[in-house]
């Protein structure tokens, strides 16, 4: 889904358009060939990182979701932080 909606988003060809052409010089030859190596690095490159990401953040899901203690902690420090959030607004809201 997140692959589909970067495709779909009109913001990565602006930055494709904007940001490769500093780097082709075209005294190195096609200027095509030199866009779709980079274009391809960069693929590359995100792939391998966001899979990394994906599977760090599922397997530290996993270790803290067998964790009860965990759980419970979790949602009264989120609790809490989120009432804070609210009495700060209140008050910044009466000024």
């Amino acid at each position: 889904m997140g692959l589909v909606t970067s495709l779909l988003n009109p913001k990565v060809a602006v930055l494709y358009l904007s940001l490769l052409p500093q780097f082709i010089d075209p005294a190195n030859g096609s200027v095509f060939s030199q866009s779709v190596i980079f274009g391809f690095t960069h693929i590359a490159v995100s792939l391998t990182l966001n899979s990394i990401f994906a599977l760090t953040a599922g397997s530290v899901a996993l270790f803290f979701s067998s964790r009860p203690s965990f759980m419970l902690v979790q949602r009264w420090l989120m609790g809490t932080v989120l009432a804070g959030l609210a009495v700060r607004m209140a008050f910044e809201a009466q000024r």
